[in-house]
C-alpha cells in the first residue's frame, strides 16, 4: 500500500471529480495507476496548462480502469434461480490481490457484492455468509471471517470495506454474529478461537467512553446518556467529503446551512451506518441537507453491540474465564435496560433512534426498529403493541425501508435484503411464524420474478410496485448481488421454499 492514494493528488482529484470524467464518483479511486501517483500528479501539473490539455485522454492514459462486476455474463434463465445463485458465486469471489490502487489486499478468498462494489463490505459479508453456508461453502465463510480477523489485527477495527478510502470508519458491527453462525457450522470452540479480535473490535466500538462527561457527552463512537448510561452513534473520523462521492458532498454542502466540516461529517456517518442515505438522519422535519448522523443514537447499532457483548461473554466462558464472562454480561445488561429506556416509545408503540440535540426520541419510524425483536430484547408487550405500525412496513414484495418518499435509496418504496432477514428472523423470534413466513414468501417472489424478466439479482427492490425497479442513491441500482443472493437462498432453505 503506497502512502499516497489517487485522492491526495491535488489538484488532479478534484479535477476529474467535479468535471465528471467519470459518471460515477467511485470510479476513479477505484482505478490502478499504470506508475507512481507522484510521477503522474506532476506530469498533470506539467501538461494541464498546456492549451487543448485533454483530461479524460490523460486519465485513460496513466490509470487502468478497476474490474467490475461482469457484464458479458448470459443468464440462463430457465435454468432456475438456485442454479445461477450457485454461479454467481464463483463470479463474486474474489482471490487475494496485490495489484495496487486504493485496494487493501486481504490474505484469502472473499465475495464481493457486485457491480461498482469489487471490494468486501463489512455488513454485507454476514448476509452473504447466510447464503454461502445455505450453499455448503463454510470454508469461504471462515475465510472471510478471517480477513476480517486480519483487518481487525491491522487496523484495530474492520473498515467500511477494503479500501484506503474507507479507513476512517466502520460499519454495522456483524463481526460477532459471523462468528456466531460459523460456529453453529464448526463447533462453540470457534468463539474462543476468534476471542481476541471479537474484543478487540469491541473496544474499538468503545473507544473515548473514559472520556465522557456531562458537559462532554460525545467521544467518538460513544456517548453519555441522561441517565449516565453509556451507548454508542456511528461517527466518521474525518470531517472532508467522501473521495468516492466527492462531487455529490461538494454541491451538497453549497445547500446546507451546516457548515461544511460538520456536514461531511454526518454524511460520512450515515455511510458508516450502511444506510446511506434516508430520512432516518434527517432533522425533523428537514430536508437531505440537514442529515445529521453523528446526533443519533441508532437503535440497530446499540442492539448489535447489545449482542456483540453476549458472545463475547460466552467466548470467555469456553475460554474458563468466568469473571470475564460475567463483566460481559452485566455490560449487555446494563445496555439491554438503556436500550429499552431510550428507544422505546410508549405512546407511539415503536422502536426508535435517539436524538442528542434535543434529547428525545425521533419521530421517524424505520425498519431498524426490528433490530430489538432481531436480538432479543424486546418485551413481549412491546412488540405486540408494534402492530398497527409494523402492518404499515407491509407491503407486497416485503418490509418498507421507512414510510417516507424522499427519493433516497434507504426510504420507501425500497426494500433491502438484510432488513427483511433481520425483521422474518425477529417476528419468528417472538412467534409470529405465519407473519414470517408470508414476508420471506413476499421477497422470495418479488426477487424471483425481477429475476425472470431482468436475468438479475438486485442490490435493492421496490417492495410496493412489484413491476418497477428500485430507484434513489448515488449511482444506478446495481446487480449481483452478494446480499441478496444470500438471505435469497437462507429464506429458501428455513421456509422450505421452491423456486
Amino acid at each position: 500500500m503506497t502512502d499516497i492514494q489517487i485522492f491526495d493528488t491535488h489538484p488532479l482529484f478534484e479535477e476529474v471529480q467535479l468535471k465528471k470524467v467519470f459518471p460515477d464518483g467511485k470510479t476513479f479511486v477505484d482505478c490502478i495507476p499504470n506508475g507512481t501517483l507522484a510521477d503522474i500528479n506532476q506530469q498533470y501539473l506539467a501538461e494541464s496548462v498546456i492549451e487543448g490539455f485533454d483530461l479524460p485522454a490523460f486519465v485513460h492514459k496513466h490509470f487502468e480502469m478497476p474490474r467490475v462486476f461482469s457484464t458479458n455474463y448470459v443468464t440462463d434463465v430457465k435454468a432456475g434461480i438456485k442454479v445461477h445463485l450457485e454461479k454467481l458465486w464463483e463470479m463474486l469471489t474474489r482471490e487475494p490481490d496485490t495489484s495496487g490502487g486504493s485496494l487493501i489486499p486481504l490474505p484469502n478468498s472473499y465475495i464481493v457484492p457486485g457491480g461498482r462494489f469489487g471490494e468486501i463490505y463489512y455488513w454485507d459479508s454476514y448476509f452473504t455468509m447466510l447464503g454461502l453456508l445455505a450453499s455448503g461453502r463454510s470454508a469461504l465463510v471462515e475465510n472471510m471471517i478471517n480477513n476480517f480477523s486480519y483487518l481487525i489485527d491491522t487496523f484495530g477495527f474492520i473498515p467500511n470495506g477494503n479500501r484506503t478510502y474507507f479507513l476512517s470508519r466502520s460499519q454495522p458491527p456483524f463481526y460477532a454474529l459471523m462468528v456466531e453462525l460459523l460456529s453453529r457450522e464448526k463447533g462453540k470452540d470457534i468463539l474462543s478461537r476468534y476471542l481476541p479480535q471479537l474484543e478487540k473490535e469491541y473496544k474499538f466500538w468503545m473507544q473515548g467512553s473514559d472520556k465522557l462527561t456531562s458537559q462532554y457527552r460525545a467521544e467518538l463512537h460513544t456517548v453519555l446518556m441522561p441517565g449516565n448510561e453509556i451507548l454508542n452513534r456511528y461517527c466518521d473520523q474525518l470531517a472532508t467529503p467522501r473521495p468516492e462521492a466527492y462531487r455529490h458532498e461538494m454541491e451538497t454542502s453549497q445547500r446546507s446551512t451546516q457548515s461544511p466540516p460538520v456536514l461531511f461529517r454526518h454524511l460520512r456517518s450515515a455511510a458508516e451506518s450502511g444506510w446511506d442515505f434516508s430520512s432516518r438522519w434527517y432533522q425533523e422535519g428537514g430536508e437531505f441537507e440537514s442529515v445529521h448522523t453523528a446526533d443519533i443514537v441508532p437503535v440497530d447499532l446499540n442492539c448489535l453491540l447489545y449482542k456483540s457483548e453476549l458472545i463475547i461473554g460466552e467466548a470467555y466462558a469456553l475460554s474458563g474465564n468466568s469473571e470475564m464472562k460475567e463483566e460481559y454480561v452485566a455490560l449487555a445488561e446494563a445496555r439491554k435496560k438503556a436500550i429499552l429506556k431510550y428507544c422505546w416509545d410508549g405512546n407511539q408503540k415503536f422502536y426508535f433512534d435517539y436524538d442528542l440535540t434535543i434529547d428525545t426520541r425521533k419521530t421517524i419510524p424505520t425498519a431498524a426498529a426490528f433490530f430489538p425483536l432481531f436480538v432479543g430484547i424486546a418485551q413481549k408487550d412491546h412488540v405486540q403493541a408494534m402492530m398497527p405500525t409494523i402492518e404499515k412496513f407491509i407491503a407486497p414484495g416485503g418490509v418498507l425501508t421507512t414510510l417516507n418518499h424522499t427519493g433516497q435509496q434507504w426510504d420507501a418504496p425500497n426494500g433491502w435484503a438484510p432488513l427483511q432477514w433481520v425483521a422474518i428472523v425477529g417476528l419468528k423470534n417472538y412467534g409470529m411464524a405465519d407473519l414470517a413466513t408470508s414476508l420471506a414468501d413476499r421477497w422470495i417472489r418479488l426477487n424471483i420474478s425481477v429475476f425472470e424478466r431482468t436475468g438479475k439479482l438486485m442490490e435493492k427492490y421496490d417492495v410496493q410496485d412489484l413491476g418497477q425497479d428500485a430507484g434513489g442513491g448515488e449511482y444506478p441500482g446495481q446487480d449481483g448481488f452478494g446480499w441478496t443472493n444470500g438471505v435469497l437462498l437462507a429464506l429458501m432453505e428455513e421456509f422450505g421454499m421452491k423456486e
